[in-house]
């Protein structure tokens, strides 16, 4: 098995792991979905009626918002996928690079899920947004690519494509099989976090060789 070689990517869990085992601890989730998660209907200034003291600033939350998971399950899985990718593509991006596709990511999904529906009063929680951005990237330097160009298309363009799509019906579908769920998957801003870490995936490798 290769070594973890990725300290970015296990201080960014480390921290995750902590704030949210702590507020389960403190019995306090509620109160930090609120007060940290991202609600749509705030971006235009209209308060929740659930808001409380302690609420961050809106344009905080979508990074405060990662910290915060629904149950031990949530926390594990995001956890999990957050180690595989980020331990393989650390070191081709380097450690800024990580830091760079997770900020994003969560602003990318916030930004996703807010577009499909800004009137929300639903707080959006979990770091699933921002480590799709790293899935993403993921998926564009290490899955291999049977796809060949068309037209003016090239071959990468319509592999980068075809992540997407098949990205975007996975978190769809499990979107509508979660709808009815306490804690449903929120796909939109999954496929926004995925998004960017398409786009960002080869400008950070390009600019992590080229100072190394």
């Amino acid at each position: 098995m290769r070594s973890l070689r990725a300290p970015v990517t296990l201080a960014l869990a480390g921290g995750i792991a902590a704030a949210s085992l702590l507020l389960f601890w403190l019995a306090r989730l509620d109160w930090a979905a609120f007060a940290g998660g991202f609600i749509s209907i705030r971006v235009a200034g209209t308060p929740p009626y659930m808001l409380t003291d302690g609420t961050l600033p809106v344009w905080l939350t979508p990074l405060s918002a990662t910290l915060i998971h629904g149950s031990v399950l949530h926390l594990g899985s995001n956890l999990l996928m957050l180690v595989f990718a980020g331990n393989a593509i650390e070191r081709p991006i380097g450690p800024r690079g990580i830091m760079i596709l997770y900020v994003v990511g969560a602003y990318a999904a916030a930004a996703a899920h807010w577009l499909v529906d800004p009137g929300s009063h639903s707080p959006l929680i979990g770091a699933s947004g921002a480590v799709s951005a790293l899935i993403g990237a993921y998926s564009l330097l290490f899955a291999k690519s049977r796809t060949k160009a068309i037209g003016p298309f090239s071959a990468g363009f319509l592999h980068a494509i075809w992540l997407i799509v098949a990205w975007a019906a996975i978190n769809i579908i499990l979107q509508l099989v979660t709808s009815g769920s306490g804690m449903p998957i929120a796909g939109v801003a999954h496929i926004g976090g995925f998004i960017a870490g398409i786009l960002l995936a080869r400008p950070l490798l390009a600019a992590h060789w080229r100072t190394a």
